[in-house]
């Protein structure tokens, strides 16, 4: 049950088995499910549902109407005990979603740390998804998608199933992705642009690792080369390059083909 000393609102109902910190904040007319685990210092604003066999991290943030861990949108699934898993010092604007997993796949949707979500944005089933990202408004990724570390999705982009987007990847406004994005490409309209070159300089990238990163981009992208050929140039790059070996694993990796 919820600690005797956390902020419950009066209003807010906190379901019998629900396991919250002590100075956990729920607001009016919100719903905490019996299965629900929240720790120290998450706050969850007015009219937050959060159900299922779901694990919240510390100090996060639940902005009014989020939905979490609700059973998820897939046909197939029958009531099973899956779980969504959420890290730490994550924001969820107005309206979130996330779904939780299904036993066809992995059983759990899980959610890194440090990540901004804004409003309307949605997770849904069996997605892995990385520290530090932003989903910006109405940004939405369907059932088995995994995104990366540091990934930024644009304002109504929409992902695939099952597609893959690297870490350090950015998807401006109204991408659609239907195929794997490497790491650290910038895509405009979903057609592959550039690197996402500020964004690896703000991280600390050395300026030898995004020269070396660009080389395999445009090995890639502007050589005109077969899918084949270019990873065999972008494999000579990483071979000096950890940070090019990133895209080498990637590409070995994926399922659904990538963007070109």
């Amino acid at each position: 049950m919820s600690h005797p000393s956390a902020k419950i609102h009066p209003s807010a109902i906190i379901e019998p088995g629900a396991q919250l910190a002590e100075d956990v904040e729920v607001g009016p007319f919100s719903v905490i499910g019996p299965h629900v685990t929240i720790e120290s210092g998450t706050r969850v604003g007015p009219h937050v549902v959060i159900n299922g066999h779901t694990s919240i991290g510390k100090d996060n943030r639940f902005y009014q109407f989020a939905s979490i861990g609700e059973e998820n949108q897939d046909k197939k699934y029958q009531g099973e005990p899956t779980k969504t898993i959420i890290g730490d010092n994550n924001v969820f604007r107005e309206g979130c979603t996330v779904h939780r997993g299904t036993v066809q796949d992995i059983g759990y949707t899980q959610i890194g740390s440090h990540g901004l979500f804004m409003a309307y944005t949605h997770v849904a089933h069996d997605c892995l998804v990385g520290d530090h990202v932003i989903f910006a408004n109405n940004a939405t990724i369907a059932g088995h998608v995994s995104v990366g570390d540091w990934v930024i999705l644009g304002g109504f982009t929409g992902v695939h199933q099952f597609c893959k987007v690297g870490a350090h990847a950015f998807a401006g406004m109204n991408s659609s992705i239907t195929q794997d994005v490497p790491p650290y490409v910038m895509l405009q309209d979903g057609v592959p642009r550039a690197i996402n070159a500020e964004g690896l300089k703000r991280r600390g990238f050395s300026s030898d690792d995004i020269r070396a990163i660009k080389n395999a981009f445009r090995a890639l992208y502007r050589k005109n080369l077969k899918l084949e050929q270019a990873k065999t140039e972008i494999q000579t790059i990483a071979n000096n390059s950890q940070a090019v070996d990133v895209i080498v694993q990637f590409l070995e990796n994926s399922q659904r083909g990538i963007v070109r």
